[in-house]
Protein backbone atom coordinates (compact mmCIF):
# COMPACT_ATOMS: atom_id res chain seq x y z
CA UNK A 1 0.00 0.00 0.00
CA UNK A 2 1.47 3.18 -1.22
CA UNK A 3 2.12 5.92 1.68
CA UNK A 4 -0.35 8.81 1.07
CA UNK A 5 0.92 12.44 1.70
CA UNK A 6 -1.43 14.95 -0.45
CA UNK A 7 0.02 17.13 -3.16
CA UNK A 8 -1.38 18.41 -6.65
CA UNK A 9 -3.93 17.00 -8.12
CA UNK A 10 -6.00 17.92 -11.46
CA UNK A 11 -5.16 21.74 -12.41
CA UNK A 12 -7.31 23.06 -9.38
CA UNK A 13 -6.68 20.82 -6.06
CA UNK A 14 -4.25 20.62 -3.91
CA UNK A 15 -4.19 18.27 -0.67
CA UNK A 16 -2.24 19.08 2.60
CA UNK A 17 -3.03 16.39 4.97
CA UNK A 18 -3.26 17.48 8.46
CA UNK A 19 -1.05 15.26 11.25
CA UNK A 20 -4.11 13.28 12.91
CA UNK A 21 -3.95 9.77 11.46
CA UNK A 22 -6.14 6.67 13.09
CA UNK A 23 -8.12 3.91 13.15
CA UNK A 24 -11.34 6.43 11.46
CA UNK A 25 -9.13 9.29 9.90
CA UNK A 26 -6.63 6.91 8.31
CA UNK A 27 -3.66 8.94 7.43
CA UNK A 28 -5.53 12.09 8.63
CA UNK A 29 -7.68 14.78 7.46
CA UNK A 30 -7.07 15.79 3.79
CA UNK A 31 -7.81 19.88 3.74
CA UNK A 32 -8.46 20.55 -0.08
CA UNK A 33 -7.04 24.24 -1.56
CA UNK A 34 -8.93 24.91 -4.89
CA UNK A 35 -7.88 27.86 -6.75
CA UNK A 36 -8.14 28.23 -10.46
CA UNK A 37 -5.07 28.09 -12.13
CA UNK A 38 -3.31 31.56 -12.34
CA UNK A 39 -5.75 33.19 -9.97
CA UNK A 40 -5.30 34.69 -6.52
CA UNK A 41 -7.80 33.39 -4.30
CA UNK A 42 -8.52 29.87 -3.07
CA UNK A 43 -11.08 28.20 -1.57
CA UNK A 44 -10.50 25.75 1.71
CA UNK A 45 -12.31 22.75 2.37
CA UNK A 46 -12.10 20.94 5.44
CA UNK A 47 -9.31 22.91 7.54
CA UNK A 48 -9.09 20.13 9.88
CA UNK A 49 -7.73 19.86 13.61
CA UNK A 50 -6.77 22.56 15.14
CA UNK A 51 -2.87 21.77 14.38
CA UNK A 52 -0.50 25.04 14.30
CA UNK A 53 1.84 23.48 11.90
CA UNK A 54 -0.36 22.30 9.72
CA UNK A 55 -2.78 25.58 9.51
CA UNK A 56 0.66 27.05 8.44
CA UNK A 57 0.94 24.80 5.88
CA UNK A 58 -2.59 25.18 4.72
CA UNK A 59 -2.11 28.97 4.86
CA UNK A 60 1.18 28.94 2.97
CA UNK A 61 -0.21 27.11 -0.29
CA UNK A 62 -4.04 28.88 0.25
CA UNK A 63 -2.61 32.54 -0.51
CA UNK A 64 -5.95 34.53 -0.01
CA UNK A 65 -8.72 32.64 1.25
CA UNK A 66 -11.91 33.81 -0.02
CA UNK A 67 -13.93 31.05 2.42
CA UNK A 68 -13.75 28.24 3.85
CA UNK A 69 -16.09 25.75 3.43
CA UNK A 70 -16.96 22.09 5.62
CA UNK A 71 -18.16 18.92 4.04
CA UNK A 72 -20.05 17.82 7.57
CA UNK A 73 -19.64 18.84 11.85
CA UNK A 74 -17.09 15.87 12.22
CA UNK A 75 -14.54 17.85 14.48
CA UNK A 76 -11.69 16.59 12.23
CA UNK A 77 -12.80 18.42 9.60
CA UNK A 78 -14.13 21.31 11.50
CA UNK A 79 -11.92 21.83 14.83
CA UNK A 80 -9.81 24.84 13.34
CA UNK A 81 -12.36 25.77 10.69
CA UNK A 82 -13.30 29.24 12.57
CA UNK A 83 -9.47 30.20 13.93
CA UNK A 84 -8.62 29.36 10.34
CA UNK A 85 -10.78 31.54 8.54
CA UNK A 86 -11.15 34.44 11.19
CA UNK A 87 -6.97 34.09 10.62
CA UNK A 88 -7.47 34.44 6.92
CA UNK A 89 -10.34 37.09 6.70
CA UNK A 90 -13.10 35.30 5.91
CA UNK A 91 -16.04 32.92 6.72
CA UNK A 92 -16.92 29.72 6.98
CA UNK A 93 -19.94 27.74 4.95
CA UNK A 94 -21.12 24.39 5.43
CA UNK A 95 -25.12 22.85 4.73
CA UNK A 96 -26.18 23.34 8.13
CA UNK A 97 -26.24 27.46 10.03
CA UNK A 98 -24.57 26.11 12.96
CA UNK A 99 -21.45 25.39 11.07
CA UNK A 100 -21.46 28.26 9.05
CA UNK A 101 -20.15 31.51 10.69
CA UNK A 102 -19.66 35.19 8.90
CA UNK A 103 -21.49 33.48 6.22
CA UNK A 104 -24.35 31.29 4.32
CA UNK A 105 -24.95 28.20 4.70
CA UNK A 106 -24.27 26.14 1.26
CA UNK A 107 -27.49 25.12 -0.62
CA UNK A 108 -27.85 22.06 -2.85
CA UNK A 109 -27.28 22.69 -6.39
CA UNK A 110 -25.45 26.03 -5.76
CA UNK A 111 -22.68 27.48 -8.08
CA UNK A 112 -19.87 28.74 -6.38
CA UNK A 113 -17.50 30.27 -8.29
CA UNK A 114 -14.20 32.36 -7.51
CA UNK A 115 -11.98 34.11 -10.21
CA UNK A 116 -13.01 31.27 -12.49
CA UNK A 117 -13.00 28.46 -10.47
CA UNK A 118 -16.50 26.55 -10.71
CA UNK A 119 -17.69 24.63 -7.79
CA UNK A 120 -21.24 22.45 -7.80
CA UNK A 121 -22.61 21.92 -4.24
CA UNK A 122 -24.49 18.35 -3.91
CA UNK A 123 -26.20 16.92 -0.63
CA UNK A 124 -24.62 13.76 -0.19
CA UNK A 125 -26.21 12.50 3.31
CA UNK A 126 -25.66 9.16 5.13
CA UNK A 127 -22.63 9.39 6.91
CA UNK A 128 -24.05 12.33 8.69
CA UNK A 129 -27.21 14.23 7.16
CA UNK A 130 -25.11 17.65 6.58
CA UNK A 131 -22.80 15.67 4.26
CA UNK A 132 -22.07 17.69 1.04
CA UNK A 133 -19.90 16.44 -1.77
CA UNK A 134 -18.02 18.91 -4.21
CA UNK A 135 -18.00 19.19 -7.77
CA UNK A 136 -14.76 20.57 -9.21
CA UNK A 137 -16.67 20.49 -12.88
CA UNK A 138 -13.38 21.14 -15.07
CA UNK A 139 -10.94 19.03 -13.47
CA UNK A 140 -13.59 16.29 -13.62
CA UNK A 141 -12.88 15.49 -9.66
CA UNK A 142 -15.76 15.17 -7.02
CA UNK A 143 -14.94 16.12 -3.43
CA UNK A 144 -16.86 13.25 -1.15
CA UNK A 145 -15.95 14.39 2.26
CA UNK A 146 -16.39 11.11 4.07
CA UNK A 147 -18.91 9.52 2.39
CA UNK A 148 -16.40 8.01 0.24
CA UNK A 149 -12.94 7.21 1.55
CA UNK A 150 -9.79 6.46 -0.34
CA UNK A 151 -8.85 3.15 1.99
CA UNK A 152 -11.70 0.93 2.62
CA UNK A 153 -15.90 1.79 2.83
CA UNK A 154 -17.02 4.85 5.43
CA UNK A 155 -18.91 4.47 8.56
CA UNK A 156 -22.83 4.58 8.53
CA UNK A 157 -23.28 5.78 12.23
CA UNK A 158 -26.96 5.43 13.89
CA UNK A 159 -29.00 7.92 14.14
CA UNK A 160 -26.81 10.55 12.48
CA UNK A 161 -26.16 8.37 9.71
CA UNK A 162 -28.86 7.02 7.71
CA UNK A 163 -28.21 4.02 5.26
CA UNK A 164 -31.46 5.10 3.02
CA UNK A 165 -30.20 8.66 2.50
CA UNK A 166 -26.78 6.94 2.22
CA UNK A 167 -27.49 4.56 -1.17
CA UNK A 168 -29.22 7.25 -2.55
CA UNK A 169 -26.05 9.77 -2.35
CA UNK A 170 -24.20 6.65 -3.82
CA UNK A 171 -26.93 6.64 -6.88
CA UNK A 172 -26.52 10.52 -7.30
CA UNK A 173 -22.75 10.16 -7.16
CA UNK A 174 -22.34 7.54 -9.89
CA UNK A 175 -24.87 9.47 -11.84
CA UNK A 176 -22.48 12.29 -12.11
CA UNK A 177 -19.94 9.51 -13.62
CA UNK A 178 -22.57 8.56 -16.15
CA UNK A 179 -22.68 11.88 -17.38
CA UNK A 180 -19.20 12.29 -17.76
CA UNK A 181 -18.94 15.10 -15.09
CA UNK A 182 -16.98 12.53 -12.66
CA UNK A 183 -13.82 10.62 -13.24
CA UNK A 184 -11.74 11.02 -10.16
CA UNK A 185 -13.13 10.92 -6.12
CA UNK A 186 -10.80 13.53 -4.06
CA UNK A 187 -11.99 11.52 -0.55
CA UNK A 188 -11.38 13.58 3.06
CA UNK A 189 -9.57 10.53 4.14
CA UNK A 190 -6.60 8.86 2.15
CA UNK A 191 -5.59 8.87 -1.40
CA UNK A 192 -7.13 10.17 -4.41
CA UNK A 193 -9.35 7.46 -6.50
CA UNK A 194 -8.60 7.48 -10.28
CA UNK A 195 -11.37 5.10 -10.81
CA UNK A 196 -14.86 7.12 -9.79
CA UNK A 197 -16.90 4.45 -11.43
CA UNK A 198 -15.73 1.32 -10.37
CA UNK A 199 -15.05 2.45 -6.40
CA UNK A 200 -18.72 3.80 -6.71
CA UNK A 201 -19.72 0.63 -7.32
CA UNK A 202 -17.86 -1.19 -5.18
CA UNK A 203 -19.20 1.08 -2.47
CA UNK A 204 -22.83 -0.03 -4.05
CA UNK A 205 -22.03 -3.77 -3.89
CA UNK A 206 -20.84 -3.86 -0.39
CA UNK A 207 -23.53 -1.86 1.21
CA UNK A 208 -26.02 -4.78 -0.24
CA UNK A 209 -23.57 -7.41 0.54
CA UNK A 210 -24.00 -6.07 3.85
CA UNK A 211 -27.71 -6.02 4.43
CA UNK A 212 -27.83 -9.38 3.07
CA UNK A 213 -24.99 -10.52 5.85
CA UNK A 214 -27.77 -8.36 8.52
CA UNK A 215 -30.81 -10.47 7.11
CA UNK A 216 -28.90 -13.60 7.08
CA UNK A 217 -27.48 -13.27 11.13
CA UNK A 218 -31.19 -12.18 11.77
CA UNK A 219 -32.15 -15.00 10.63
CA UNK A 220 -29.86 -17.00 12.46
CA UNK A 221 -30.86 -15.15 15.95
CA UNK A 222 -35.01 -15.84 15.25
CA UNK A 223 -35.66 -12.41 14.20
CA UNK A 224 -37.51 -12.25 11.13
CA UNK A 225 -39.42 -9.37 9.39
CA UNK A 226 -41.00 -7.42 10.25
CA UNK A 227 -38.63 -5.92 12.28
CA UNK A 228 -39.67 -3.61 15.46
CA UNK A 229 -39.77 -0.27 14.62
CA UNK A 230 -37.27 0.35 16.92
CA UNK A 231 -34.72 -2.43 16.87
CA UNK A 232 -31.59 -0.10 15.87
CA UNK A 233 -32.26 1.32 19.38
CA UNK A 234 -31.86 -2.20 20.99
CA UNK A 235 -28.26 -2.34 21.69
CA UNK A 236 -27.70 -6.56 22.76
CA UNK A 237 -29.75 -7.25 19.10
CA UNK A 238 -27.03 -4.60 17.45
CA UNK A 239 -24.36 -6.22 19.03
CA UNK A 240 -25.21 -10.15 18.87
CA UNK A 241 -25.44 -9.33 14.88
CA UNK A 242 -21.97 -7.75 15.16
CA UNK A 243 -20.64 -11.06 16.54
CA UNK A 244 -22.27 -13.10 13.92
CA UNK A 245 -21.22 -11.16 11.22
CA UNK A 246 -17.71 -9.19 11.79
CA UNK A 247 -16.93 -12.56 13.07
CA UNK A 248 -13.88 -12.58 11.35
CA UNK A 249 -12.77 -8.81 12.14
CA UNK A 250 -10.86 -7.54 14.96
CA UNK A 251 -13.01 -7.01 18.08
CA UNK A 252 -11.27 -3.49 18.37
CA UNK A 253 -13.53 -2.67 15.25
CA UNK A 254 -16.97 -3.84 16.53
CA UNK A 255 -17.68 -0.73 18.21
CA UNK A 256 -17.65 1.49 14.72
CA UNK A 257 -19.01 -2.22 13.36
CA UNK A 258 -22.09 -1.53 15.62
CA UNK A 259 -22.88 1.64 14.74
CA UNK A 260 -23.32 0.63 11.15
CA UNK A 261 -25.56 -1.94 12.07
CA UNK A 262 -27.69 0.03 13.99
CA UNK A 263 -28.38 2.13 10.70
CA UNK A 264 -28.76 -0.86 8.77
CA UNK A 265 -31.37 -2.09 11.36
CA UNK A 266 -32.98 1.34 10.69
CA UNK A 267 -33.14 0.52 7.41
CA UNK A 268 -34.15 -2.97 7.19
CA UNK A 269 -36.98 -2.15 9.82
CA UNK A 270 -38.31 1.09 7.85
CA UNK A 271 -38.49 -1.58 4.65
CA UNK A 272 -40.12 -3.96 6.05
CA UNK A 273 -43.09 -2.09 7.73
Amino acid sequence: MEPWHGGEHGDRGRCVLAPNPGLMTLDGTNTWILREPGARRSIVVDPGPLHDDHLDAVAAVAGEVDAVVVTHHHIDHTEAARSFAERMGCGVRGLDADQCWRADPVVDGEQIELDGLRLEVHHTPGHTRDSISLLVEEDRALLTGDAVLGRGTTVIAHPDGDLAGYMDSLERMRGLVQDGRVATLWPAHGPVLADAAGVLDHYRTHRRERLDQVEQALAVLGRTPPLDPDAADDPILARRVVEVVYADVDESLWGAAEWSVRAQLEYLARRTR
